[in-house]
């Protein structure tokens, strides 16, 4: 797997976990626990992005 693959990888699934987010904190008794641990995920990700992409 390329450097950009892995990337583009990394943006898609940065994106799910947006989307989930979103669909989550919109729906009434939702988990905020789950809603955290997804936005934590999300930062790791981002991160990583900004870690290969300076790398890169």
């Amino acid at each position: 797997m390329t450097v950009a693959s892995h990337i583009a990888e990394l943006k898609k699934k940065h994106e799910q976990l947006s989307e989930m987010v979103e669909k989550a904190q919109r729906a009434p008794g939702s988990n905020d626990l789950q809603i955290h641990e997804w936005k934590r995920q999300k930062l790791k990700i981002k991160e990583e992005i900004e870690r290969l992409t300076q790398s890169a």
